[in-house]
């Protein structure tokens, strides 16, 4: 059907409910992204031409920049090692994108290790759909903690003087990163408004919660290593993005419902601990991916009704403010909206032609109101789309089937997505929970394996031993044999990782013990 829609009713995305754009997201682009926005206070600079209308940055940059330190005596070894520089360079250095296919093969950018990482990419290959707009976002829930990023971030840094200023605390990647920056000489220029520092999350406890969980790894910034504090932090920005997107998925069209942002947060799902696929918790960890997957469609259902009711009341997506009055508006009926609406449907009906005359007919045929004819229209036109985007996003938010994700498939129909934990989730996870508020500052302290089950039960929804759950409580005792053998698997990935260890039959002795002692004071 060739119906020509309005752009901006046709336009799904709307930065009052996400701001992603919703295709293949790379976590690594996002963090480059995100590290701009850090930077710039949530603007997004314009990269420069390189000359001759040439921006791309090419491996011989880089590797000409390394030629340069070593005449200033800042690198030893380049022109004695230059066969291996550029395969080292590849796969250490920078993102590749189509790597290995030497046609298409292009930089995207250096590895996100430090804040001026960002100066260094390809805007056009590294590309995020807006995922670190949605960050930053949720990082504007604690301005507090967004600086105490953004300065761990860019230690050893000077920006005033855009040269190093300290050693300390710097991997030897940040290190030669930081070299090599100034020698490319990227450029860039500010000439965009953003509305980032505008609006605000939506789902403020769960950005909140994001925002806490920040801040409780950057209580570890003094105990280790720089590289793997940077993976952690990729690891939880990644889990709170798709943890977000799930809870919005969820909770958007109860809030029309509703006609209020303000709902109670009752969201949970099974996690299937055991890898493997033919585990009897299994069944309740695809049922809750199952219902999350067949929840996509209302929400694009409750994003188009919104976004038609910004227009209708000729409100900008740049307030938060505007979201609540459209759900207002959402719930209750009236003869203007009405007549703007028919007048818009018969705007578009005289324009078709006859077949797509019937074929509107047929679609609208059990819509009452005209706001619901032009709404099937839309839907017609623009939700397949969505649909098949958004599965493919949640999936990869969730980083399936990887070891820092909780999401996973076997290859076959028989072996459907469920939620799980890979081991690297659960590493950053068990690193947050060991931690205590003690007023001002952080403790360590061990826990049991029921404590930590129910903590992050109580943070993140995430249910591992389910017999307690108001859901299963006329459970049957294969529900109950799932969930103990769920619990055995569940202290299996952590000796795995080395928090826990049985060492004796006391159950009082058995305990998940913090890896870093922190007593700050």
């Amino acid at each position: 059907m060739a119906i020509k829609m309005n752009k901006e009713e046709s336009v799904f995305r709307n930065e009052l409910i996400c701001t992603i754009d919703a295709k293949s997201i790379n976590i690594e682009y996002t963090l480059v992204n995100l590290f701009m926005l850090l930077r710039y206070n949530g603007q997004k600079p314009r990269q420069l031409s390189r000359g001759r209308g040439k921006t791309l940055i090419e491996i011989n940059h880089l590797k000409n920049a390394l030629g340069v330190l070593e005449n200033e005596n800042k690198v030893v070894g380049y022109s004695d090692n230059s066969e291996a520089i550029e395969p080292w360079i590849r796969n250490n250095f920078v993102n590749m994108a189509y790597r290995g296919k030497i046609d298409k093969e292009k930089v995207a950018s250096l590895r996100p290790v430090h804040l001026e990482s960002y100066r260094v990419r390809n805007a056009s290959v590294a590309r995020d759909y807006y995922s670190a707009d949605q960050v930053y976002l949720m990082l504007s829930a604690n301005p507090q903690v967004k600086d105490d990023l953004k300065k761990f971030l860019i230690e050893g840094w000077d920006a005033t003087t855009d040269t190093l200023n300290s050693l300390d605390n710097l991997d030897i990647d940040s290190l030669g990163m930081l070299n090599i920056i100034p020698k490319i000489s990227p450029r860039f220029v500010l000439d965009s408004a953003t509305a980032l520092n505008k609006i605000e999350p939506l789902l403020k406890k769960q950005a909140g919660l994001f925002c806490d969980d920040i801040r409780r790894l950057l209580v570890y910034k003094d105990k280790i290593p720089r590289s793997v504090l940077v993976d952690y932090l990729k690891t939880i920005i990644s889990f709170h993005m798709s943890l977000y997107t799930q809870k919005l998925v969820h909770f958007l069209p109860v809030m029309i419902e509703k006609g209020t942002v303000n709902i109670e947060d009752e969201w949970n799902i099974v996690i299937d601990t055991t890898d493997d696929f033919e585990s009897r918790v299994s069944a309740y960890a695809i049922e809750d991916a199952d219902r999350l997957y067949n929840s996509i469609y209302k929400y694009i259902v409750a994003t188009f009704k919104i976004n038609m009711t910004l227009e209708y009341l000729e409100l900008n997506k740049d307030n938060s403010e505007n979201l609540e009055k459209a759900l207002i508006e959402l719930k209750e009926t009236s003869n203007e909206k009405e007549i703007y609406f028919r007048v818009k449907f018969n705007s578009l009906y005289k324009d078709l032609d006859e077949e797509d005359k019937l074929l509107v007919d047929d679609i609208t045929k059990y819509e009452e109101t005209y706001f619901d004819k032009y709404l099937a229209i839309i839907l017609n036109t623009k939700s397949k789309r969505q649909l098949k985007e958004y599965r493919g996003m949640l999936a990869n938010l969730s980083q399936n089937n990887s070891d820092r994700g909780f999401m996973a498939q076997g290859r076959s129909k028989k072996h459907p997505r469920r939620f799980v934990m890979g081991t690297r989730l659960l590493e950053t996870l068990v690193q947050i929970m060991v931690l205590e508020s003690q007023d001002d500052h952080f403790e360590t302290r061990s826990l049991s394996i029921e404590e930590l089950m129910n903590r992050i039960k109580e943070r993140y929804g995430l249910i591992i031993n389910g017999i307690t759950e108001p859901r299963f409580r006329d459970a049957n005792v294969n529900t109950h044999l799932a969930f103990k053998e769920n619990v055995e698997a569940f202290k299996q990935k952590l000796r795995q990782i080395g928090f826990y260890d049985d060492l004796s039959d006391a159950y009082i002795l058995q305990k998940v013990r913090p890896r870093y002692l922190l007593n700050q004071q």
